[in-house]
């Protein structure tokens, strides 16, 4: 889920770019080219860059311009943010959630994990889980 933090300058916008593109079924593309160029984040993500990889990505550009603009996804970040944050005790980026699907399709979150770091530093806690699981 978007985690976009205020240090970032333009990372809220970014997150409201990738979900506009979703909505066209263009999602992870959308995202994966806003962070195509990490060494140079701040400006990379500036409006008219974010307005061409849209353009790049080949969206509708009336319909991605209107979502855009419009902040029409501005509280749904703002509500995950506060979920990270207050339920899940997320405070940056990366952060990552381990746990289990429920028969009712919700997720069950049991391990918590901060920070970027080795294969080792997942593989443990998903092999223990996956052990609990039999």
């Amino acid at each position: 889920m978007d985690f976009p933090l205020d240090m970032h300058k333009n990372a809220f916008k970014a997150s409201e770019a990738a979900l506009c593109a979703g909505d066209q079924g263009k999602y992870w593309e959308m995202s994966n080219k806003l962070f195509n160029n990490p060494t140079n984040i701040p400006t990379w993500l500036e409006k008219e860059n974010i307005l061409k990889l849209a353009e790049e990505s080949g969206l509708d550009m009336g319909v991605f311009k209107g979502c855009f603009d419009s902040g029409k996804h501005a509280d749904e970040i703002r509500k995950r943010i506060a979920e990270g944050q207050t339920k899940a005790g997320i405070s940056g980026t990366p952060g990552f959630l381990l746990g289990f699907i429920r028969a009712d399709g919700t997720v069950k979150a049991t391990k918590r994990i901060v920070g970027a770091g080795p294969f080792i530093n997942f593989k443990t806690p998903i092999d223990e889980m996956l052990g609990s699981k039999k």
